[in-house]
């Protein structure tokens, strides 16, 4: 089955839904330390939509409050027209929620084609043995996984271990995926490649928000991004607006930096 094929994702967002997923002024403390203060943006549905700013500027920690992770102290978080704010992961895995880690994590003693069954199993829609082991095998081709199914997730090498971490997300068929700083270490020409695979998964009904450094990628492929300091929102647009920033330039981008 080709990788264009209706094997992809599709999850479309519901018909008519403006933004899939909504934020209100959401915080997170730990301790004394605020690491994301006050934060709010909607990400439109069939977007791709760049969340960016320098080590330490709470993105992750964002992102785990968004997936569930972690709950904020303060502030909503509504997804697909539910309110989920403190909602645990494995209820927002089942509400249409995928994402991919900085580190892969997978379960080392298993296969690859096991590692994405797991997911595929876990999803919102209940699939027999057999369609879960298709749907796992679907993926795999999907993202151009590019070892045998069976191979040992233990011998994968960095950039194997993206591609299976991205099917394994994309197995539960999400109605939006988290990248965490996925493009880091690629190189050129895998980067083009991704950025093709990336377009992909949006076309074919998965909106997508995306932690990254990598600008290139970034200004490439994202309809708006979000821009964090020390845990506040900065700037919120189009990415050719944000990047013209000045507040976004002097605390990220450089003053020299070219579109």
């Amino acid at each position: 089955m080709g990788a264009g094929d209706s094997a992809g994702p599709r999850s479309l967002w519901t018909e008519g839904q403006m933004a899939l997923l909504e934020l209100n002024g959401v915080t997170k403390r730990f301790g004394g330390l605020t690491a994301v203060n006050n934060v709010t943006f909607n990400v439109e549905a069939g977007s791709i939509f760049g969340l960016i700013g320098p080590n330490g500027a709470g993105k992750s920690t964002l992102l785990n409050c968004l997936a569930g992770l972690t709950r904020p102290n303060a502030g909503t978080i509504h997804f697909d027209g539910h309110d989920t704010t403190g909602f645990p992961a494995d209820k927002m895995s089942r509400l249409g929620l995928g994402r991919t880690f900085q580190i892969p994590r997978p379960f080392p003693r298993m296969t690859a084609l096991e590692n994405v069954a797991v997911s595929a199993s876990f999803g919102g829609a209940r699939l027999g043995a057999r369609a879960v082991q298709e749907r796992s095998l679907e993926m795999l081709e999907y993202v151009e996984f590019p070892r045998a199914p069976h191979t040992s997730a233990a011998t994968l090498n960095a950039v194997q271990l993206k591609r299976l971490d991205l099917a394994r997300a994309l197995a539960s068929r999400p109605k939006m995926l988290f990248l965490d700083e996925f493009a880091a270490g690629l190189t050129p020409s895998e980067l083009h490649d991704i950025a093709k695979l990336l377009r992909r998964i949006r076309d074919d009904g998965t909106t997508i928000l995306m932690v990254e450094h990598v600008m290139r990628l970034i200004m490439d492929l994202c309809d708006t991004l979000s821009v964090l300091q020390f845990g506040e929102l900065i700037a919120h647009g189009d990415a050719a607006t944000v990047a013209q920033d000045e507040r976004v330039r002097e605390a990220y981008l450089g003053p020299n930096y070219m579109l």
